[in-house]
């Protein structure tokens, strides 16, 4: 089922011959653009249209109501509940710890500069609601906002013709048990479109869903080409492309866990990447035998089978674990897998992943709900450059600078020297003319 990479005996750079999905997100971006232009200047009318259009659903109000929301976490099934409790409380300690605070360094006597962490002040969080629905989402994107301190944060969620044109409800529950009531049931790039410029939210313009100043959260890849086409309008958090998991294992690991992985992977879209690195083909033999066993009897098979032996997902052979590693920072995975002896010492070694899950009893599905982490990751490759939501996301850096008359003027001639040198004398002016009798 898993095609096979051989680089054994080396290669110098193999980043270009991994498994790798080919996404065009430019093609998309065009064929997308008229729909964002629609919605930028007609708003509601442009947005209930596209709904009816890939969603079936015309709305007559794009705003979930309040009550609704609270009418969702009243029929959650307990065991539902009980569990996004817990992803919540881990995940809230987790952020909690990574909230920074404001540093003051003298620079000289008298001249200070301050860095105040502030926190942006409106928010878009997209939750997906196409092949699966994702609760835990809502939990990933909402719980380092509200770390970060973000005043306003809005939900968007397509919304699902069984629940009566509003989003999923145990997405709705979600959104209670964490204190969000601002929900619009839009999905797909008209989402991202709404958010960014801010639209009527019904045919009678009385309610209004205002635009934010970033917008986070993972989707399709008509959801990504509209964050694309929209950064710098708003900020956004990363293009998040399919879902994928490297494994880097030797002959400890038990095939039966890795087969189990890469499904778990797979199941979430076609497209999701599932990719083995290791250099044992005893191993790679029993995982196959593995899949052979475990694919079939999963829920979602069809999926998993076309994920699974799609050019994204493959196994990779290679001389020893320090190739693999090689290979695992080339590939730079959304999710990495550590399952070898000495589990936690190689991936300390490693260099570029979302997030990596060491030894037997992290399995990446433990991160997509109730490690703690934050399971909104970069793909793609992405893990060389990016990071996953954090706290950090929701911050900006502003400096804050004192100087005093003193601190200034013992200063100033090297400001002067460097306008002078840039050719921008006004520069230097700026300083000078605060000293009219001069700088001696």
């Amino acid at each position: 089922m898993l095609t096979r990479i051989d680089l054994r005996g080396g290669v110098r750079d193999p980043r270009w011959l991994l498994p790798r999905a080919q996404l065009d997100v430019s093609v998309a971006v065009e064929r997308i653009r008229p729909l964002v232009e629609a919605v930028r200047d007609h708003g509601y009318p442009a947005i209930r249209e596209a709904s009816e259009r890939f969603d079936g659903v015309a709305p007559e109000r794009l705003r979930v109501p309040v009550e609704a929301i609270a009418a969702a976490e009243g029929t959650l099934d307990p065991d539902v509940r009980a569990a996004l409790l817990e992803s919540i409380t881990r995940a809230r300690r987790v952020h909690a710890d990574q909230r920074r605070t404001d540093h003051t360094t003298q620079v000289v006597p008298g001249g200070t500069v301050t860095e105040r962490w502030v926190p942006v002040d409106r928010v878009g969080l997209y939750v997906p609601g196409g092949l699966a629905m994702y609760p835990s989402t809502v939990v990933m994107n909402v719980v380092p906002a509200q770390a970060a301190g973000v005043r306003s944060l809005v939900v968007a969620s397509p919304p699902q013709q069984e629940n009566g044109g509003l989003p999923d409800a145990r997405v709705l529950a979600a959104c209670a048990l964490l204190g969000v009531d601002e929900v619009y049931a839009v999905g797909g790039a008209q989402a991202v479109a709404m958010l960014a410029y801010g639209s009527t939210a019904d045919a009678d313009g009385a309610t209004r869903c205002d635009p934010v100043d970033m917008i986070t959260g993972p989707g399709n890849i008509w959801v990504t080409a509209a964050k694309r086409l929209l950064r710098g309008v708003v900020g956004i958090d990363a293009e998040a492309g399919p879902t994928e998991i490297a494994i880097l294992a030797d002959d400890t690991a038990d095939p039966a866990h890795v087969a189990a992985d890469l499904i778990s992977q797979a199941e979430h879209d076609p497209l999701a990447a599932s990719v083995l690195v290791t250099p044992s083909t005893a191993l790679a033999d029993a995982v196959d035998r593995e899949l052979a066993r475990q694919v079939p009897a999963t829920k979602h098979a069809e999926r998993v089978t076309t994920a699974l032996s799609g050019e994204q997902s493959g196994v990779v052979l290679v001389d020893d674990l320090d190739a693999g590693l090689r290979v695992v920072d080339a590939y730079a995975a959304e999710h990495l897998e550590i399952q070898t002896v000495d589990a936690r010492e190689w991936a300390l070694r490693v260099r570029n992943a979302g997030a990596i899950f060491v030894g037997p009893w992290a399995p990446v599905s433990l991160g997509d709900y109730c490690a703690g982490s934050n399971h909104v990751l970069p793909t793609g490759g992405c893990a060389r450059h990016s990071s996953g939501l954090s706290v950090q996301s929701f911050l900006r850096g502003i400096h804050l600078v004192e100087y005093t008359e003193a601190a200034l003027r013992e200063v100033a001639p090297h400001v002067v020297t460097l306008a002078t040198v840039e050719d921008l004398p006004a520069h230097g002016q700026a300083v000078t003319a605060r000293f009219p009798g001069g700088l001696a």
